[in-house]
């Protein structure tokens, strides 16, 4: 794909996402008054003289407040689709009561219970394209460019590819909303509980670990995950919250609030954690996962991470790993001419970081 065609992309979806935004705000416009912020609600905390622990208790806070306790998985295989030197398990399992979660486990011929291997969840993208959720790094639609999971499967990973809350098969079960508008009207219940969209996605996410946790094929203790676009903002939101994974990529999004109000950018509702603005930015979110490893890959020219503050937020991050002891556990790599993709550079790191801190053998 030549940069002209991604740049296209680029304002298309960006289009999109605006157009969905702005209908989620004029629906709380009609004849709503939202309550004034006071002085202190609006002050803002230098979060440096926070320690992560207190930080991390108020970015559980922003999000919607502590999650419940875990219930039973209760997974069910649907179907067993044999690859080359693979197989995919179609399957479900239950993050919460009644709410059942989709996914696809592909799984190495060669590992077994007695020959356990890495696990990594793979968050897949959004790019507007709700029908597709996890098929796509599972290799079964989509890009061939994001057919990580393939790729990750093939190097030996036990890998995870659930669906997002509105993608694939977790879209309006009612029918009465398409698309966008039933990420808009999953955004909004998350609101009027209190709640973020962000908050749901973590918690499916951690359930998602729960899974990968008890499959036999896999090492729990060496667990990673992986995320382009959304699956990168996906990423740093469960990092600080899931200490089991062990090993943190994300591709191509980190969108700052400060570059979003600057540029009037409009993106993926996970991305606003409601009230963290007082303590930081998303950098200072995805900085709560040190001293565990962290990879970001970013494109100089993707509109939707502008990187000169994109670049302010690395240091800031590295700046926290370096406090914490672990300088060495956080990487970045800037692709100057690349947009909102992932390149054969990107990727290569991408296998690095999880080759170098996830044990295959």
């Amino acid at each position: 794909m030549n940069n002209e065609k991604l740049n296209s992309s680029n304002h298309s979806r960006r289009r999109f996402l605006k157009s969905q935004v702005i209908l989620g705000l004029g629906a709380l416009g009609t004849g709503m008054a939202l309550p004034m912020a006071t002085a202190s609600q609006n002050e803002l905390i230098d979060h440096e003289k926070l320690s992560p622990d207190v930080l991390l208790t108020k970015y559980l806070d922003c999000l919607g407040g502590a999650f419940p306790e875990p219930t039973p998985l209760l997974p069910q295989i649907r179907e067993t689709i044999q690859k080359d030197g693979y197989r995919i398990e179609s399957l479900t399992y239950e993050v919460q009561k009644g709410d059942r979660v989709p996914a696809l486990l592909l799984i190495p011929d060669r590992v077994t219970a007695s020959l356990p291997a890495p696990g990594i969840a793979l968050w897949h993208q959004h790019n507007g394209q709700y029908y597709l959720g996890k098929s796509e790094p599972a290799g079964l639609a989509g890009n061939p460019m994001h057919h990580t999971a393939v790729a990750l499967v093939r190097e030996g990973y036990v890998v995870l590819c659930p669906d997002a809350l509105c993608f694939g098969e977790r879209q309006d079960p009612t029918g009465i909303l398409k698309d966008g508008e039933y990420e808009r009207f999953e955004f909004l219940r998350q609101v009027v509980r209190g709640r973020s969209l962000a908050w749901k996605n973590i918690l499916d996410m951690k359930r998602a670990v729960d899974f990968l946790c008890e499959r036999p094929e896999v090492k729990a203790d060496q667990l990673g995950c992986y995320g382009h676009s959304m699956g990168s903002t996906h990423s740093w939101l469960v990092g600080p919250l899931e200490p089991r994974l062990k090993c943190i990529i994300g591709n191509c999004c980190l969108p700052t609030y400060e570059a979003i109000e600057e540029e009037h950018l409009i993106h993926c509702f996970p991305n606003f954690v409601p009230g963290w603005e007082r303590y930081g930015d998303t950098p200072d979110i995805a900085a709560l996962i040190a001293p565990r490893v962290l990879h970001l890959n970013l494109g100089g020219k993707d509109t939707g991470s502008p990187i000169e503050s994109a670049k302010r937020g690395i240091n800031r991050i590295a700046k926290a790993y370096k406090k914490a002891g672990a300088p060495d556990n956080f990487t970045f790599f800037i692709e100057p001419d690349a947009g909102h993709v992932l390149t054969e550079a990107m990727w290569q790191r991408v296998r690095a970081c999880f080759a170098n801190h996830l044990k295959l053998v």
